[in-house]
């Protein structure tokens, strides 16, 4: 077998699943978990740092756990970074139905609430019921933004792509019609979370419309 050389998927039926995995709760977990991995298939607009391609979904969602591990310590309020860290990795998990919709878009987010809410009852559904329980109700505190460490995740989320853009010469800023007061309003979430990063922020978006990367108005 070379790189080149197409895989094929296999699929089981659930006779044949239950078959391989006799104990049902480990089945239930095995099958989430290959559920979830085509997050991996899930592309962002988001550009890497190197200008190459688009992220994807779990390579956002990587990046976003790291940089809450770095950066917990600038938050406004103690956080519980065990719980901030579970939020995150599991916030983008819906996109897998609802796809990612882009912060600028304003037609999809039209019915995105909608799209996510059926995409975490399904997926998470996935999960025996303890389980299940507690990842939704982690990602409805995320979705919520009432917590300390929901508000910080929330600022990950708002400042990865954010440095992207910047450190690509402007990335999705390029988007016509997105302008610096449209960017400012999308990270004010940040402002929430931390007055550092929300400082940080504000320079960049500033320093952005210097450089052309974003316009003014």
């Amino acid at each position: 077998m070379t790189d080149a050389t197409p895989l094929k998927p296999l699929e089981l039926s659930e006779s044949e699943f239950a078959n391989l995995v006799p104990h049902s709760r480990l089945r239930q977990q095995f099958q989430f978990i290959l559920e979830v991995e085509k997050l991996k298939q899930i592309i962002r607009r988001t550009p890497l740092l190197d200008g190459s391609r688009r992220e994807n979904d779990a390579e956002h969602t990587w990046e976003l756990t790291l940089m809450a591990m770095v950066l917990h310590e600038h938050a406004n309020e103690k956080v519980d970074l065990l719980r901030a860290l579970k939020m995150l990795i599991i916030h983008d998990i819906v996109e897998i139905d609802a796809g990612d919709t882009f912060i600028y878009d304003e037609v999809g987010a039209i019915d995105q609430e909608e799209r996510e809410i059926q995409a975490a009852d399904r997926i998470f559904g996935i999960l025996p019921k303890d389980q299940s329980l507690e990842f939704r109700a982690l990602w409805d505190e995320f979705e919520a933004r009432t917590t300390p460490e929901a508000q910080f995740a929330r600022a990950m989320d708002r400042l990865q792509p954010l440095l992207h853009n910047f450190f690509t010469s402007g990335g999705t800023w390029h988007t016509p019609g997105v302008t610096a007061s449209d960017v400012l309003d999308r990270k004010l979430p940040i402002s929430h979370a931390s007055d550092v990063l929300w400082e940080a922020v504000q320079r960049i978006i500033t320093e952005g419309v210097e450089r052309g990367y974003l316009k003014q108005a």
